[in-house]
């Protein structure tokens, strides 16, 4: 199957990415999501700082996964997708 282009818009940055068809509605919400994080913590603890928000959401993402899987070992995925949080956070500043 080819793979979409499509954009995803993270704290104000867009990021192009190419997907699975099949992918294209769980990446979109979890963009959306990561913006909803955003702006909670913004409006909750007064942060302006994208970098702060960003490593706040990855943050609260490994606490809810860490609840969901009771602490699992098993979390190479998360730490990729930690990586690329960081990644991202690190291309903001």
């Amino acid at each position: 199957m080819n793979k979409l282009s499509i954009k995803i818009k993270i704290a104000d940055r867009e990021y192009p990415m190419k997907v699975e068809p099949e992918e294209e509605e769980r990446i979109r919400k979890a963009g959306k999501i990561v913006n909803e994080k955003i702006k909670l913590f913004r409006s909750q603890f007064g942060i302006d700082d994208k970098q702060d928000l960003l490593a706040m959401v990855a943050f609260d993402a490994l606490v809810e996964r860490l609840k969901t899987e009771g602490g699992s070992n098993d979390d190479s995925l998360l730490q990729e997708k930690l990586a690329g949080l960081n990644n991202l956070i690190s291309q903001s500043i």
